[in-house]
């Protein structure tokens, strides 16, 4: 598969994942939808117009479809991140950064138009009921679930729900001829933004964050005091291809490194008027070694983050290049349920740097930079990361910082240029490799479901696996010869073994273990103790 064949194939997905994640940086304060008074003659031109095609038009136009169209237009012509929303997605996107959903407590594949559970998530309705990976959910409250052909958002209606009502299951199990009859009742299913909070060595923390919802700081403060009790005193924030998230959850996590009163970022509108940020008292972690992850996509809440910690030298940034986005959006709703998040303000960091990428050259060239970033080599190396020096800044311990675009790292990793490295990755983050695991699994239930994670850190993925993985893509189109590359396959398909058998957590454990930034900070912790 050539560079540019994967990159078309995936990189939109998570790119677009991730920066439509950052979006959500703003107030969430419903400022007044608009300015528009009786008689401004715009406005007033704009309604003329909408009713003269209603009512006078030759053919019978859809208006709203115009009206929205319309909307997308103006909000084109302003800035990248100023974008509308439509009512039918608004929903499924605030209750994912809400950080909880209610519902049974399961994730699935449709499997042969059948609902397969691939993991009843901890302490929900499902796994207190007994429901196992593997099971086929046919019927929910007589609703007929298999052979329906349907869509995943019609099957989250079904086992979605109010709280506390009722859900009647009949579930098809592997080795069971009759169905099996579950009774639970929905509850409330938290929505993880932290993956994972482990302990890497004997003084060495690590916690995956992977948006910044509603729930985020609280997820962050159980990781890390569990951490802590374990004996951590050094930290690594991971915030690798982390879209960003709400702007309050970034200060709060930014507050437990910093000394009280050190400023942690602040916002200027159109008027020129700012809001800072300071810390406060509350800093559980301000004395330990900070090493702060990032990437390419790593954006917006998470340069936030990052900003605070560089600019004060309070740790390091190991990593690539941020994203580079520093607009504040506000969130409004319109009278069709629809909103717009309409960019209010930009942030600066300590120093005050604005991070912020030029925009000038329209959304396309703004979207398309991770293109220009890999033509211009400055994924492979440090010296090609095009700064510019009219925006050079100086950190109170005299370390150069630049604005202008991302937050530059203190310690560079470059990304691997290797095809079938950086294939193997994309595969892990797109899912391809957790639908073939999932299928492995299926041949096998019973030994599966019955091992321990302790049991599981023996498991060596045979040979036969990796067979079957290659003609599983080559199903796909894909011809790939993995032998320069089958520790890390392995790795990869036992990560995704972990997470489906005994959660993300337990898959971190391993993809941890061969990681070229978690290297590099280990080795500067070594050099520098």
């Amino acid at each position: 598969m050539s560079k540019k064949h994967y990159h078309k194939k995936y990189l939109p997905l998570i790119i677009g994942t991730s920066i439509a994640m950052g979006l959500f940086i703003n107030f969430f304060i419903n400022g007044n939808p608009s300015r528009f008074s009786a008689n401004n003659t715009t406005q007033l031109k704009i309604n003329q117009l909408l009713n003269y095609i209603e009512n006078d038009y030759v053919d019978e136009v859809n208006t709203d479809s115009m009206v929205t169209t319309m909307v997308n237009q103006m909000l084109d012509n302003l800035d990248p991140h100023s974008t509308y929303i439509s009512k039918e997605e608004y929903g499924s996107i605030r209750e994912n950064m809400k950080g909880e959903i209610v519902g049974i407590g399961i994730s699935f594949y449709k499997v042969e138009d059948s609902i397969a559970v691939i993991q009843s998530l901890p302490n929900g309705p499902s796994k207190k009921a007994g429901i196992l990976p593997g099971d086929r959910i046919l019927f929910a409250n007589g609703i007929k679930l298999h052979d329906q052909n349907l869509s995943n958002d019609s099957i989250i209606k079904v086992l979605k729900g109010k709280m506390n009502t009722d859900v009647s299951l009949k579930v098809k199990r592997k080795g069971k001829e009759e169905l099996l009859d579950f009774n639970l009742s929905r509850d409330r299913i938290p929505i993880q933004s932290v993956n994972a909070g482990i302990v890497l060595n004997q003084n060495l923390g690590y916690i995956k964050i992977n948006r910044f919802a509603e729930t985020t700081y609280q997820e962050f403060i159980e990781k890390l005091n569990q951490l802590k009790r374990q004996g951590t005193k050094n930290l690594v924030l991971d915030l690798r291809d982390n879209g960003g998230g709400f702007l309050k959850e970034a200060i709060a996590i930014a507050d437990e490194f910093l000394q009280d009163g050190t400023p942690i970022l602040y916002t200027k509108n159109r008027s020129g008027k700012t809001k800072e940020n300071f810390a406060t008292r509350k800093s559980s972690f301000k004395n330990g070694q900070l090493y702060i992850l990032l990437n390419e996509n790593s954006a917006s809440a998470s340069e936030i983050v990052a900003g605070a910690i560089q600019d004060n030298d309070r740790g390091y940034i190991v990593g690539r290049r941020s994203y580079g986005k520093g607009l504040v959006q506000r969130e409004m709703k319109l009278a069709d349920g629809s909103a717009v998040r309409l960019t209010v303000a930009r942030y600066y960091t300590p120093t005050g740097r604005s991070i912020q990428r030029p925009y000038s050259n329209g959304n396309s060239s703004y979207f398309n930079d991770y293109e220009k970033r890999y033509e211009n080599g400055e994924l492979l190396e440090r010296d090609s990361i095009q700064v510019n020096d009219s925006l050079k800044f100086t950190t109170p311990g005299g370390r150069i910082v630049y604005g202008g675009g991302g937050i530059v790292p203190d310690i560079f990793i470059p990304k691997k240029v290797n095809n079938l490295d950086e294939d193997l990755e994309y595969m892990l983050k797109g899912g391809v490799i957790d639908r073939f695991v999932f299928d492995e699994l299926d041949k096998d239930r019973k030994f599966y479901n019955n091992l321990t994670e302790e049991d599981y850190s023996n498991f060596e993925i045979p040979k036969e696996m990796l067979l079957n993985y290659t003609e599983y893509l080559n199903q796909l189109a894909f011809n790939y010869n993995f032998e320069t590359h089958e520790d890390k396959l392995k790795r990869f398909l036992k990560a995704s073994i972990a997470k489906q058998l005994f959660g993300e957590e337990a898959a971190y454990r391993i993809l941890t273990k061969s990681d070229p930034m978690l290297e590099a900070v280990q080795k500067h912790l070594n050099e520098s103790s």
